[in-house]
């Protein structure tokens, strides 16, 4: 893409405009850290587009204190860009749940409330963090989420982090990060620390 030109241009019979303004599907997904910061940055440049943001956590648990949360919580309330709603559904990662039954649950309202805001137009960006899991542990229907991002009404973007995407999913997006890992503190033995992992 030399200059920001696309190496391709579609006979789809939309002008450049329309085609540049077009809702996207983004997902981040890969074994490599990184996923849910990438999708936080882009919530940081709808908010300064003052677009509503909407951000969906669907595996970190609500008693988790996120470095990102308290950055976009103050920003949307500065009344400086858009607003920031923060949605925590999560009861903490797989391995440490006591409570399957209730995380799967969780999981589900939150989709609906996803869906709800999606037929609504509530938010120009939603970031649904860590989607991917319950998509991949059979909570989520894929074939039902494709369906659902595929049909929303407006310019409505969404982009899901987690490792292993589906591969419907991955097939409908319209842009697809996989983040692979080089090397990782946790290789050494050392545990995650503030400021870098939260």
């Amino acid at each position: 893409m030399p200059q920001g030109k696309p190496s391709v241009v579609p006979d789809d019979g939309l002008t450049t405009r329309q085609r540049r303004n077009r809702a996207l599907i983004i997902v981040h997904t890969g074994v490599g850290k990184g996923k849910s910061t990438a999708a936080f940055g882009l919530a940081l440049r709808a908010w300064n587009q003052n677009w509503p943001v909407g951000v969906f956590q669907f595996v970190k648990s609500a008693k988790w204190r996120v470095g990102e949360e308290r950055a976009l919580r103050v920003l949307g309330d500065s009344g400086e860009g858009g607003t920031v709603a923060w949605h925590k559904m999560g009861e903490g990662w797989s391995w440490v749940q006591r409570d399957i039954e209730s995380s799967e649950e969780a999981a589900k309202e939150g989709w609906e409330q996803v869906k709800r805001d999606l037929t609504a137009e509530t938010y120009r960006l939603y970031v649904l963090d860590e989607f991917a899991y319950p998509m991949q542990w059979g909570w989520i229907d894929t074939d039902e989420v494709v369906s659902v991002l595929r049909d929303r009404p407006g310019t409505q973007h969404v982009v899901i982090t987690g490792r292993n995407a589906p591969e419907k999913l991955v097939e409908v997006a319209d842009l697809v990060t996989d983040m692979s890992k080089v090397k990782h503190p946790m290789d050494a033995g050392q545990k995650g620390q503030k400021g870098i992992e939260w």
